[in-house]
């Protein structure tokens, strides 16, 4: 399975496991509820799992300034 981590906000490329070892349930997804899975988890043709999170960068400007979370793209 491979998973690529990609920031929700500034789409910053943030990391990738390739691992025929890691599951959805070892990641953790089967918490997620399905809206959750939905906004979070997308899925390609090619098997590929793409995880949108938030950055370091992008979490400070968010705790900083708590307004912008209110706007639909806040940060980019």
């Amino acid at each position: 399975m491979i998973v690529n981590y990609v920031c929700r906000h500034c789409r910053t490329f943030l990391g990738r496991i390739d691992s025929a070892a890691i599951t959805e349930e070892r990641l953790g997804f089967h918490s997620l509820t399905p809206a959750e899975r939905r906004d979070i988890i997308a899925y390609n043709s090619g098997g590929e799992v793409t995880v949108k999170v938030i950055c370091e960068h992008c979490s400070q400007a968010l705790e900083n300034n708590p307004e912008l979370s209110l706007l639909v793209n806040p940060l980019q």
